[in-house]
């Protein structure tokens, strides 16, 4: 079902305007926008960091090995969906990944910004892609599986957004969601990229327990480069006042990408074994909506 942003009446999703007030999403730059206010400056994000994001993505093995995790934990604890949400969507990496393992699901990306559309649409012409904001979805019980991936960090509402995902999700769906991990790992990395926090494992289960959700799985990631991660911040405070790069962490040479790479496969392996890992860079939680009674 869709959700009217005007009247908030729910009506069938095939329908292009809702049948109570009438009114419906515009279009911005070819895309359905159903947020158009923020569509070219909606915050939390800054456009200009797409393209880097698409020069970056297929090689880094951060986002390699994310995407990999990502892709285990949706078959190991979402079953056989036929609905796939990915808020944030950014350049449609992780949603080309889904895409590659789920042929016959129907896939919707997101993004406040039309910049990131247009990277999205490039990389995987199959999926439909749709501008919003979080904090409003347009739908309600439409999606078998809702993710986030890397998002909720950069909103200040981002109980409001877990809210709205439980609204979208049907009953027995499950939310898939990343966040950079620990207060004390802040850094100008943080700020640049536009962080409002990173979390704590108890803070996200508060909250995403608080929107109605019950969690099946938790864990951090990024386990085995946390003092690299310790040691990079600590060098960058005694050099404060250097010019910051803040592309300094992923231009790395091909063989310690590679390296780097392998070492999170090894930590992955540890997840898929079970082990929830209790601190590290990032954490990845994977929380079900309760099934209608």
């Amino acid at each position: 079902m869709k959700r009217c942003l005007h009247c908030d009446a729910s009506y069938d999703s095939g329908l292009a305007h809702c049948p109570v007030c009438g009114r419906g999403p515009a279009e911005v730059d070819g895309f359905v926008a159903y947020s158009p206010q923020f569509a070219r400056d909606g915050g939390g994000f800054k456009a200009g960091y797409y393209a880097e994001l698409a020069r970056l993505e297929g090689a880094n093995f951060w986002f390699r090995a994310r995407n990999a995790l990502i892709l285990w934990a949706i078959g190991k604890y979402c079953g056989r969906f036929q609905s796939f949400l990915e808020i944030g969507c950014g350049t449609a990496y992780v949603l080309s990944g889904v895409a590659g393992a789920y042929p016959s699901a129907r896939l919707r990306g997101s993004e406040i910004f039309v910049a990131g559309l247009g990277f999205a649409a490039q990389r995987l012409p199959s999926a439909e892609f749709v501008q919003m904001d979080a904090r409003e979805i347009p739908f309600r019980e439409e999606f078998d599986v809702v993710g986030a991936f890397d998002v909720i960090e950069h909103i200040e509402e981002d109980e409001r957004v877990l809210v709205q995902m439980h609204a979208a999700l049907k009953p027995g769906g499950c939310i898939v969601i990343t966040v950079p991990q620990h207060a004390w790992l802040w850094s100008e990395t943080d700020e640049y990229a536009c962080h409002v926090r990173r979390y704590s494992a108890s803070e996200l289960h508060r909250k995403i327990e608080a929107a109605g959700f019950e969690i099946e799985r938790s864990t951090s990631f990024v386990s085995a480069l946390l003092p690299a991660l310790m040691a990079s911040r600590l060098a960058r405070k005694k050099s404060a006042g250097k010019a910051f790069d803040p592309l300094a962490e992923f231009n790395i040479s091909p063989w310690l990408n590679k390296a780097l790479e392998t070492v999170l496969a090894a930590e992955r392996a540890l997840i898929r074994l079970g082990i929830s890992l209790p601190v590290g860079g990032s954490r990845l939680v994977v929380a079900r909506k309760p099934a209608a009674r």
